[in-house]
Parts: C-alpha cells; sequence; structure tokens
C-alpha cells in the first residue's frame, strides 16, 4: 500500500507564510469543502455564503481570515487572502500525489530528426513531433498531442492528450494546454466568388505568452496575417472559441463557452464570465468585466462592470415582459407626443 503523505500545520504555515491558530502539530493529509472535510483533511473559506459551514465542519483545520476567527474555534491557518493560501496549498498536494514522470521519449512518438528537444523533456505514446519544432527544457508532452512544424514550446509547458498545435505557433513558460484544445487552426476566413466561397489563406500565428492556461476542447484560430495573440498569465476556460487576430492583454480571465469574434483586442485584467460573445474588430479595455451572457457589439472605452441579456424568471412573466419590449417604441412615441403637446399648452 502506497505510503500517505501528511503535513503538519506548522509546516503549512512556515512554507506559504501563514499564522497558525491552535495546535501546530495537527496533521492533514488532503484538501476538502468544508461540509465534505474529515478529520484528515485540511479545508477553506474564502466566500462568507458558506459561513455557517464552521459550525458543522468535520475537518482537521480550515484556512480562514482573521475576521472569522470569532466564529471558529478550532485548529486554523489564518491569512488575508485564504483562497491564494488554499490555491497554492492545492498545488503542493497536486505535485505529491502526482509526480512528474522521469523525462523521456517514448518509443511510439513520432519526432522529426529536426526537431529540436532539450534536456528534461517527457514525450508521450502516439505524440506527433514536427520538423524544426523546438521543445525547451522540462516540456511534457502527453500522449497522442500533435505538434507542427516549427512550433516552439518554452519551458516548463505541458501539452495534455490529443491537444493539435498547428505549424509555426509559438508559447512561452510554463503554458498549460489541455486536453483536445487545437492552437493555431485556420481563422474563419472566406471571400464570396462566382462560384461560391473561396478560402482565405491564413498567414498568421498564435503567439501565446508565459504562464498561460488554456481548456480542454478550447479552440484559438491563427491570424490572417498578424498574430493571434495572448499575454502573460492569460486563463481560459474550457470549450471557448478566440477568433483570427484576436489580441488578449495580460492576466485576463476568460471563462467556459465564450465566443471572440475576429480582430477584437482585450485588454489586461479583464474578466469574461461564462458564455459572453464579442462582435469583431472592437476593443475592451483593461479591467472591464463583462458578467454572464453578455453580448458585446461595440468596444467598451472605460473599466467596470458590463451586463447584458435578460435575467431569468418564470416563463408567465418572462412572457409579459417580453410583450411590453415590443410595446416599448408606441410608448416613447406617446410620451414625446405628450411632452410636445404640454410645451406647446405652455407657450400658448
Amino acid at each position: 500500500m502506497a505510503e500517505v503523505l501528511t503535513w503538519s500545520l506548522a509546516e503549512l504555515a512556515s512554507r506559504f507564510g501563514l499564522e497558525v491558530r491552535g495546535e501546530p502539530t495537527v496533521r492533514i493529509s488532503g484538501l476538502q469543502t468544508l461540509q465534505s472535510a474529515g478529520s484528515e483533511h485540511l479545508s477553506f473559506l474564502a466566500n462568507r455564503k458558506y459561513l455557517e459551514q464552521l459550525d458543522s465542519t468535520r475537518a482537521a483545520a480550515v484556512i480562514v481570515h482573521p475576521s472569522a476567527l470569532d466564529r471558529y474555534r478550532g485548529p486554523a491557518l489564518v491569512t488575508e487572502q485564504p483562497y491564494l493560501a488554499y490555491a497554492r496549498i492545492s498545488r503542493m498536494v497536486e505535485s505529491c500525489r502526482h509526480p512528474v514522470a522521469q523525462a523521456e521519449i517514448h518509443p511510439q512518438a513520432v519526432v522529426a530528426p529536426t526537431a529540436q528537444i532539450e534536456d528534461e523533456v517527457r514525450i508521450g505514446p502516439m505524440a506527433v513531433i514536427g520538423e524544426h519544432a523546438v521543445l525547451k527544457r522540462g516540456v511534457v508532452i502527453d500522449a497522442g498531442a500533435i505538434i507542427g512544424d516549427r512550433v516552439e514550446l518554452g519551458e516548463d509547458s505541458h501539452v495534455f492528450p490529443r491537444v493539435v498545435i498547428y505549424s509555426d505557433c509559438v508559447l512561452g513558460k510554463r503554458v498549460r494546454i489541455h486536453a483536445g484544445a487545437v492552437i493555431g487552426s485556420d481563422g474563419f476566413g472566406f471571400a464570396p466568388g462566382p462560384d461560391g466561397w473561396e478560402r482565405i489563406a491564413q498567414l498568421g500565428r498564435v503567439v501565446i505568452g508565459d504562464d498561460c492556461d488554456i481548456g480542454a476542447n478550447t479552440t484559438i484560430d491563427r491570424g490572417a496575417l498578424g498574430d493571434t495573440q495572448l499575454g502573460q498569465g492569460v486563463i481560459v476556460d474550457n470549450q471557448v472559441q478566440i477568433a483570427h487576430n484576436v489580441v488578449v492583454g495580460d492576466g485576463t480571465a476568460i471563462a467556459a463557452c465564450v465566443g471572440i469574434s475576429g480582430s477584437t483586442r482585450i485588454g489586461r485584467r479583464c474578466v469574461l464570465a461564462g458564455g459572453v460573445g464579442l462582435v469583431g474588430h472592437i476593443h475592451i479595455a483593461d479591467q472591464v468585466q463583462l458578467t454572464g451572457m453578455t453580448m458585446v457589439t461595440k468596444s467598451i472605452e472605460q473599466p467596470g462592470s458590463y451586463s447584458s441579456g435578460s435575467i431569468c424568471e418564470p416563463t408567465s412573466q418572462w412572457k409579459k415582459t417580453a410583450v411590453r419590449v415590443k410595446q416599448l417604441e408606441r410608448l416613447v412615441e406617446r410620451v414625446t407626443r405628450l411632452e410636445r403637446r404640454i410645451q406647446s399648452d405652455h407657450l400658448s
């Protein structure tokens, strides 16, 4: 039976710069939610919506903000940023449970003779590495991934199973591309001709900065002439479509099922919630938050939160609201006529 790794609160506090409240020798072997935690788990409170769960949790200890200490009397790791502490500890637990395999090129991998493979690279079975591809130190290519000709992968990047990276794309250091993602496919470029649509060659690349994380089954199209670009530290969820020549600024977060049309420019530290849609050729300023299902049809020049769409409500009420919306134009016309009549009567 495999040995179960454990950590004391004192060890975690020292490693991650936290304060211990209670017995520092308490040991934990994993992480769980407040509701699901057992006596061997460390949990966390990052959202006050779950404050009442502190009263019933069976966790060995909890990561909490100092303001929660009056409510929770058990062993704790105290920090001003509980969620950040949880994130860092979670990566430690992950690395211990899933240690990196020894660097090797699997005999069933296909590696072009002109590919440049640096030290400590691991290439899984049935992976394909194209001509003149460059894999920097510590890169991991999982089973069945395809790395096209002249692709460059920065140090310690990880390409998960069945990812396809088309030719000439460039990825920075510590980039993670999850299963099924496609990087560098053709943008949706066609010109109408006398006999139907004619394809426009997509001659640009996809360039992804350091520390980016790209979700499963996401597609990022290559540029038509220039490059599609993601800045440093961009995080992209699953099933996102980023079209050709889109530029995404540093530190922006894009949730699942977002669709971004071609040549749109998104600023730094923006947040696009699930299902957001953006038309092409617009600009989004830095530090813009778009709430779920928002449809953006023109540029946003100022930071802040923006929303659109209809809030969920009972169907009977929604039908009434829809009717009222259709009546708005007539209502505006009536109000305008009344205002003019009142103004005319006042002048006379």
